[in-house]
């Protein structure tokens, strides 16, 4: 690839492997890369309006000059998009082009894009090949790698999809600078919860000039995740680690109808398990604390307004119920989080617990 200078190329090790590449400019290099993994095909590129304007046309010249003839599929920004209608839509638009098995889809976006994207390709002609792009830091840390794809239903966040594992993930950190300062503390909150997890060391870096190192702590985060999804890419045990925080997120988003966004609404959850948690005797004096302060150094909010008992009515709708019980990601400490269960029927008390 001459011209080209990567920071990180990482392998993840699923079911299915690829790799992800990180760097800085590469996004109007995406179909030579591309061409080293996928031959040459016809390429439907899904993504949002605002992403469009600002790289559809660097990504679609870029696939198309490598051999990769492209089709484009736009619908409207934002999480409403993220739905059964648009994923139909999207289907329909493919079968419409005749794409084949032969060919691929590409997730030019965030994480919206993404999820829509991915469980698109798996489901039309029962699984196509796809590549993701991610063009927020949320997504390059978290969404992109791992291969879990989803649309939302009315009862709650991702309740619909499939385990569907990318052939390539393209990252160009370039794209993070053209993020609204909100958008990009979505993805902060993401890669604080990293830290928290399992990484004392860049839980640490958080509290500094990150982005100064911002390749760098991206291909961390991709690291942490590639190890876990290789233990559990199915989401059965170790991977309910990488919900920290997402259980009483995922509520509050529900809750504010979309209008507290996803990382902001994980940094809430995360200050609620870990508060809750140090005052049951489960985490280590003085986590909350210095969770807190990264938080809010961050810019991410710590509190939220809803009630235990609208948040748990709607918790118990999450995913990681099963049964009579639901499992919580406990963080003990920065750098260590375990995974615990309790029964459904004391929920609401600890989440009123982290609240006060």
């Amino acid at each position: 690839m001459k011209g080209i200078e990567f920071m990180k190329q990482i392998h993840i090790k699923a079911s299915k492997e690829y790799d992800v590449i990180i760097g800085e400019g590469i996004l109007s290099k995406a179909g030579e890369l591309a061409k080293k993994f996928i031959k040459p095909c016809r390429a439907a590129v899904i993504t949002d309006d605002t992403v469009d304007e600002l790289y559809g046309d660097t990504v679609t010249q870029a696939l198309e000059k490598s051999g990769y003839p492209c089709i484009k599929y736009v619908f409207p920004h934002g999480e409403e998009s993220k739905c059964m209608g648009n994923f139909v839509e999207a289907l329909e638009f493919l079968a419409e082009n005749k794409l084949t098995r032969s060919d691929i889809v590409v997730a030019l976006g965030g994480g919206v894009v993404g999820d829509l994207a991915g469980f698109v390709a798996s489901a039309y002609l029962r699984g196509v090949k796809f590549i993701q792009i991610p063009t927020t830091f949320l997504a390059a840390v978290d969404s992109s790698v791992g291969g879990k794809t989803a649309v939302n239903l009315h009862a709650g966040k991702n309740l619909a999809g499939a385990f569907h594992q990318p052939s390539l993930v393209v990252c160009d950190t370039d794209t993070f600078k053209t993020l609204p300062e909100d958008t990009f503390a979505d993805g902060v909150a993401e890669t604080i919860k990293y830290g928290m997890i399992t990484d004392e060391a860049l839980f640490e870096k958080m509290s500094g000039d990150f982005r100064q190192d911002i390749c760098a702590v991206t291909a961390r985060c991709v690291e942490i995740k590639g190890y876990v999804v290789a233990q559990d890419e199915f989401d059965t045990g170790m991977r309910q680690l990488l919900n920290l925080g997402h259980t009483v997120g995922h509520a509050i988003e529900k809750c504010s109808n979309l209008g507290i966004t996803h990382g902001h609404a994980v940094a809430i959850g995360m200050m609620i398990v870990s508060r809750s948690a140090e005052k049951r005797g489960w985490a280590e004096k003085g986590t909350t604390d210095r969770l807190k302060k990264t938080l809010v150094k961050c810019g991410l909010p710590t509190s939220c307004s809803y009630s235990a008992e609208e948040l748990a009515r709607v918790a118990l709708n999450d995913k990681k119920r099963m049964g009579g019980e639901i499992t919580l990601v406990i963080p003990e400490k920065a750098g260590k989080s375990v995974l615990k269960k309790i029964p459904v029927d004391e929920i609401t008390q600890f989440i009123a617990e982290g609240l006060a």
